[in-house]
């Protein structure tokens, strides 16, 4: 019990200052609104975080990075069973969530004025290309440090951390430098959450005491229909991954050591805490040890199946939120690829990730930045079930790529690798 509330304090504290917001903010009505500089309060330490958050994340986790062994195949098949899994969840998410209003809530002009007057953003007539280059670059390098052109800096930061490698030896101090930046901006992050309860709690009364009880509700039918879709992925979508990649002998081995996996991701809520569970589980099912050692930290970095599903939720309940029409197949296009983009961008960084990808969202949906206290809530609700679909999804890919790699009879060839 001890280390339960050990490894679940800090979510526990956030939730218990969740529900008391809404408590406060029901009984109090629209006088909660006196509460909302506490919130503004976080919000502001979160936005000046973002920048260096962006750049030293990724370029530091690029320019860590080494080739896997047995080199082209097994990166090449990793990256194509990444690819495919994210879009099966991305599609669950969806058709889940389409039809369904996750939030009901008639005032949405108040919404927007609460949250922010430009909170959506209008796009300006251009063709394609331009919004394209508008979007990917920035014509003057102070435009960087601005939260409103993440995805040029993102762009930007991968080309250092490419830059970083191609250096070699002569780029060591300056790497040196960035880890050490990086290793402070992820302190800085944990300071600004000891405030979260605080700031989010006030937010949440703010937002409920404005907007009644709907916005409350909403958050409990959100994290209830994820429940339920969470665990219908995990046990029929990896049965049939399990089913494909080694057929009865190999759904047998995945549901006969994956216990494991699945209990430590439940109990520490962190993927990269799960690593060396996870690597095990996987050898044991009959995984090659290149390819559990390869696939399994690089899913916990770039494939995450329960948090690509949580970016549709997240996007879904904005969506809701703000009335937003996303009707047609350019309407879906467009949120599956948010959702693609986001996902990919969440790293191990427990906390500093989460913020990147939901300011993607946000960014590339058109949504204000004030909008982000909203995706934190719902990022914490769903956290338990989609890091075990993150850690579990790692394992049942392994599975996938070992058929891949080392052909149909890989379980039995696994040892010889």
């Amino acid at each position: 019990m001890k280390k339960f509330l050990k490894n679940y304090k800090s979510t526990l504290i956030l939730l218990g200052a969740i529900i008391l917001g809404a408590i406060v903010g029901l009984i109090w009505g629209k006088g909660a609104a006196v509460l909302s500089p506490f919130g503004d309060l976080f919000i502001n330490l979160m936005f000046v975080s973002i920048v260096p958050l962006v750049f030293l994340t990724i370029t530091t986790s690029i320019s860590k990075m080494n080739t896997p062994k047995r080199l082209g195949k097994i990166v090449a098949t990793i990256i194509g069973t990444f690819i495919v899994t994210s879009l099966v969840a991305v599609f669950i998410g969806l058709i889940t969530t389409y039809n369904l209003d996750l939030v009901d809530t008639k005032d949405i002009g108040a919404i927007k004025e609460t949250l922010s007057a430009d909170t959506i953003s209008e796009t300006e007539d251009l063709s394609i290309l331009d919004r394209t280059v508008a979007v990917l670059s920035v014509d003057d390098f102070t435009k960087l440090c601005s939260k409103d052109n993440l995805i040029a800096l993102l762009i930007f930061s991968i080309m250092i951390g490419i830059s970083i490698n191609m250096a070699g030896k002569k780029a060591e101090p300056f790497k040196k430098v960035l880890e050490s930046a990086n290793s402070v901006i992820m302190s800085f992050i944990k300071v600004i959450m000891y405030y979260a309860p605080i700031g989010l709690g006030c937010y949440f009364a703010s937002l409920v005491g404005t907007f009644g009880a709907s916005i409350a509700v909403g958050y409990l039918k959100t994290f209830i229909i994820y429940m339920v879709v969470a665990v219908l992925f995990f046990f029929v979508v990896y049965s049939l991954y399990a089913y494909i990649a080694g057929g009865k002998e190999g759904f047998k081995r995945f549901w006969k050591n994956i216990l494991p996996a699945t209990i430590t991701s439940l109990a520490t809520c962190s993927s990269a805490a799960s690593i060396p569970v996870n690597i095990e589980c996987a050898k044991k099912i009959g995984v090659s040890n290149d390819i559990a050692e390869t696939m399994i930290p690089l899913g916990t970095s770039f494939h995450k199946d329960g948090s690509i599903i949580g970016s549709v939720f997240k996007i879904m309940f904005l969506v809701c939120l703000f009335g937003t029409d996303i009707s047609g197949l350019d309407g879906i296009g467009k949120v599956v690829i948010v959702a693609l983009i986001a996902n990919l961008l969440i790293t191990a960084v427990p906390i500093g990730g989460g913020t990147i990808s939901e300011m993607m969202i946000l960014t590339m949906m058109g949504y204000g930045a004030a909008a982000l206290p909203i995706l934190t809530i719902i990022a914490t609700i769903i956290d338990p079930p989609a890091t075990m679909l993150n850690v579990v999804g790692d394992s049942a890919s392994s599975m996938l790529t070992a058929r891949v790699v080392d052909g149909k009879d890989w379980m039995k060839k696994a040892q010889k690798v």
